[in-house]
């Protein structure tokens, strides 16, 4: 097996992560606001096959694979149900934000690990400075140049999936927040168009999804370079 197969192994495996804690997020939330509904289907895990969507986990991301940009997708969306919140708005931005958060939370905690590995050993310095640039000493055969390539993808794919959710495309996390503020018939509307314009997004709006996710990567880059 290669590196690149390794790779890919590494991206699927963090991708699956990623996706899994998103949407267990979304599901406590939403009990915690009073909607039992996620957790009685027993979406309150980080069983990936609770949550796994055709398109959305297993084409997208094979898709994303072969045309060498960051795994992008979404898993089965969470069942919820507004009326069973305690303040309908407030709850449903909370239930929604939650799972960006979420991704955002790991890869704050795969940045905390990859730091701790450069200061642990001029080894683990020299492998996790190389990363962002892609110049690591795979030649060498300590344990730590898999351990840091998976902790930098879980880093990674968590970004991706945080940034790209947070876009106010319906049905994306972002779009729970904008349509409150949208007049009735607007929101029916931004509602109805919203697959649409995801699709027209996913295939279309290639260099529109790079600015916006390649300057977060970049700041997480910038930390763990300058530290």
């Amino acid at each position: 097996m290669t590196l690149e197969h390794v790779g890919i192994v590494f991206e699927v495996i963090a991708f699956l992560f990623a996706i899994s804690q998103h949407e267990s997020a979304h599901a406590w939330m939403a009990n915690r606001c009073g909607d039992p509904t996620a957790r009685m289907l027993g979406r309150i895990t980080l069983n990936p096959i609770k949550h796994i969507d055709l398109f959305g986990t297993i084409i997208l991301p094979l898709v994303s694979v072969l045309a060498h940009f960051p795994v992008l997708g979404w898993a089965k969306p969470t069942p919820v149900d507004p009326r069973n919140f305690k303040n309908p708005v407030l709850d449903d931005i909370l239930t929604s934000v939650i799972g960006p958060i979420s991704n955002f939370f790991v890869a704050g905690c795969s940045l905390v690990i990859l730091i701790a590995i450069k200061f642990a050993s001029p080894m683990g310095a020299a492998i996790v400075s190389g990363l962002p640039s892609g110049m690591v000493p795979v030649q060498s055969s300590s344990f730590l140049v898999p351990v840091c390539f998976f902790v930098y993808e879980m880093l990674i794919i968590n970004v991706v999936l945080a940034v790209f959710n947070l876009i106010p495309v319906p049905p994306l996390d972002g779009s729970h927040v904008l349509r409150h503020f949208l007049p009735e018939s607007a929101r029916r509307t931004y509602d109805m168009v919203g697959w649409i314009a995801l699709l027209a997004l996913v295939y279309l709006g290639g260099n529109l999804l790079g600015r916006l996710i390649f300057p977060v990567l970049g700041f997480f880059d910038s930390i763990l370079l300058r530290v």
